[in-house]
């Protein structure tokens, strides 16, 4: 009896966990989740679909900061073709990020010209993880594969599905020629 109360439970709550706005870590399509912009309104990640999304973990006081440089050139190359880069700061790793989501903006804007979407300030890992990365994270993309968020700007590959076909270390710049050649596959789709 106990046991079978228990398989019900786990239904109802599985049921309730699908109806949920966030899309759950089995799906492939991680554009069903719903994020709040940098400015704080929340954006459905379904308004991308049909582009080709790169995902990325950001902070301001990295030594990958300078990242955000290739990041708006691979955004301005390649945007009109349907190229969209997604920005979430974190301030998981060694508090790189401590700003408020206003100074986040006010810096990338002045020293990197930074145009592309930024969110709110999210943790990547553990519990509280963002639903968006506890999907992300649960997919075996190549060449990483599955498991937690290493450092800042990790990155993530979308096609235009909004299925995850890449994934890679945080030291692997935007200008990588093996992140550039799947960005330019997928765009070409």
């Amino acid at each position: 009896m106990l046991r079978s109360l228990l398989f019900a439970f786990t239904l109802i709550g599985a049921s309730a966990m699908m109806t949920n706005a966030h899309a759950d870590s089995s799906d492939k399509n991680v554009l069903k989740n719903t994020v709040k912009s940098i400015e704080g309104q929340s954006v459905e990640l379904s308004k991308y679909e049909g582009k080709v999304v790169l995902i990325v973990n950001v902070a301001s006081e990295c030594g990958l900061t300078k990242q955000y440089t290739k990041l708006q050139e691979i955004y301005d190359k390649y945007k009109d073709k349907g190229l969209v880069v997604l920005g979430f700061p974190c301030n998981q790793f060694g508090k790189q990020e401590p700003g408020t989501n206003e100074e986040i903006k006010k810096f990338c804007s002045a020293n990197y010209k930074v145009t592309f979407d930024l969110f709110d300030k999210v943790d990547v890992n553990g519990t509280d993880a963002a639903p968006l990365y506890k999907q992300l994270t649960a997919l075996d993309a190549k060449p990483k594969g599955p498991g937690v968020v290493k450092w800042n700007f990790e990155k993530f590959v979308l096609n235009r599905k909004g299925e995850v076909i890449g994934r890679f270390e945080p030291k692997v710049t935007p200008d990588n020629s093996d992140l550039i050649a799947m960005i330019e596959k997928a765009l070409a789709e």
